[in-house]
């Protein structure tokens, strides 16, 4: 009687359905390949949401100044922005010359080079060490007047700002802008 339990235990009908034991491994290490794979590109999304929401404030606070730009009369060579900062906009004595910080050509557009700095024509944004992350937006730019004598026409304005400090690298935004008679 022994043996027939043991019998009934150990041997396998053909009527049970069911995993071996090498079946359910081989699933759980096809399991968790996929689930590493997934787990991997957590972090990537973090970075990459992280730099998106820094390049979308630098947009948003170029655009800002810019903004003030171009609110400005024509004849102004000078005034102070929202944030207390001494803004140059070009001598009306020049024509047709960039003014202020350096200009390049990248691939056929305007950039500002950051490897030049003239006072008047950058600051750092914000100067305010109460920010928690540390970021500070570098902001330069460049003025082109258009003029007959001391009468000023039209200004270009060629601004570029880029991240200072935070972590990766950012490449700078440049926005232009024209304002005219």
């Amino acid at each position: 009687m022994r043996t027939l339990m043991v019998f009934l235990f150990t041997k396998r009908r053909s009527s049970d359905k069911g995993f071996s034991i090498v079946e359910m491994m081989l699933a759980t290490v096809i399991l968790l390949v996929g689930l590493v794979a997934i787990a991997q590109l957590v972090p990537a999304s973090i970075f990459l949401n992280y730099q998106n929401r820094n390049n979308s404030s630098a947009l948003v606070f170029a655009q800002r100044q810019l903004d003030q730009f171009l609110d400005q009369p024509l004849n102004s060579t000078v005034f102070t922005n929202a944030e207390g900062q001494l803004c140059k906009l070009g001598d009306p004595a020049i024509n047709n010359a960039a003014q202020g910080t350096n200009v390049l050509t990248f691939q056929n557009e305007a950039a500002i080079d950051f490897n030049s700095t003239v006072d008047g024509y950058n600051f750092i944004y914000p100067e305010n060490p109460a920010i928690p992350n540390g970021l500070k937006y570098d902001v330069r730019w460049a003025v082109i007047l258009t003029n007959n004598g001391t009468t000023v026409y039209s200004k270009r304005f060629i601004l570029g700002i880029r991240q200072q400090g935070g972590e990766g690298y950012f490449p700078p935004i440049t926005l232009e802008a024209m304002v005219e008679k």
